[in-house]
């Protein structure tokens, strides 16, 4: 049987050999390939993060949980020991003041200082706002994320369980736009939850592992919040691509083979979607290849 991680390896290899080679936003330039769907079967308990590599899943699952806080500045990342959304905020610090403070003293400062994390920490209404305080014309809030709680519960047939992030009125204040926009959810007759996510653009090598931890942990917490079991991950990618600076990396990765995907459960079975710690996921089994640096394009 192909093991579930061959698919997204197809899928680096295309965009290898095939991808169109392009000047990208960051000024690096990529291979790209557009329109692409990977499926990953949670049902069995197992979690689709990477073996050929070492994919650091609390990092990913922390930033889930931090979404669902609706909270928007890195200061509580940090604290927690995730430095991946420091870059932006970093960026913004260095051109706006032509200080040249390195990120690791920019990070430390924002765990130090409340007050200048509040100036520079922020990342605008980026994922989290958006979730679950998205704000409509007339001023009013709206929290999707509980919308969708109590559709799960209540009207599981429901054909209008979904949630997004691309905010038209609000995208030019955000420190990146939203990559993975829409969360879309189906209840099947055996009472299994699937999650489709679409994502307009996806860094293949860097962001895809963590997209797919992250998702896989939201499915796995509506579920236990709505009484189903876990069903199918379906991501749906856009433009995806790879960074012309990540190519001996994706060559690495690519001729080593995986290893059997770890399980995880939930130990605990928690009062609501806002009451989730990492200390709830248990992965077991996870022995990963060693990891493989690169880095992140701004």
């Amino acid at each position: 049987m192909l093991h579930p991680e061959e698919s997204y390896l197809d899928l680096m290899q295309r965009a290898l050999d095939k991808g169109d080679e392009r000047i990208d936003r960051t000024g690096v330039g990529t291979k790209s390939l557009f329109g692409e769907v990977l499926r990953f079967d949670l049902s069995a308990g197992r979690l689709p993060v990477l073996t050929t590599k070492r994919v650091y899943w609390k990092t990913a699952v922390k930033e889930m949980l931090w979404f669902l806080t609706g909270r928007t500045n890195i200061r509580e990342l940090l604290l927690n020991n995730v430095r991946i959304w420091s870059d932006w905020p970093h960026a913004r610090y260095l051109k706006e003041t032509g200080d040249q403070l390195s990120l690791a003293e920019f990070e430390a400062r924002i765990v130090a200082d409340e007050e200048f994390a509040t100036r520079w920490g922020n990342l605008g209404p980026v994922y989290g706002k958006q979730w679950r305080r998205w704000l409509d014309a007339d001023g009013r809030e709206h929290d999707q994320i509980g919308t969708l709680v109590e559709t799960l519960r209540q009207n599981p047939s429901s054909r209008r369980m979904l949630f997004h992030a691309w905010n038209i009125g609000e995208l030019g204040q955000m420190a990146l736009p939203p990559c993975h926009m829409v969360y879309q959810f189906h209840v099947n007759s055996r009472q299994e939850l699937s999650c489709l996510v679409f994502q307009r653009s996806c860094d293949l090598f860097l962001g895809a592992p963590f997209n797919f931890v992250g998702g896989s942990a939201l499915l796995l917490m509506l579920a236990q919040q709505a009484g189903l079991k876990p069903g199918e991950l379906v991501w749906m990618g856009g433009d995806v691509h790879l960074y012309l600076n990540h190519l001996d990396q994706v060559r690495e990765q690519l001729a080593r083979e995986p290893r059997p995907f770890p399980t995880v459960r939930l130990i605990r079975e928690a009062s609501s979607i806002d009451d989730y710690r990492i200390e709830d996921f248990e992965v077991t089994g996870y022995d990963p290849h060693p990891p493989i640096q690169a880095d992140v394009a701004v």
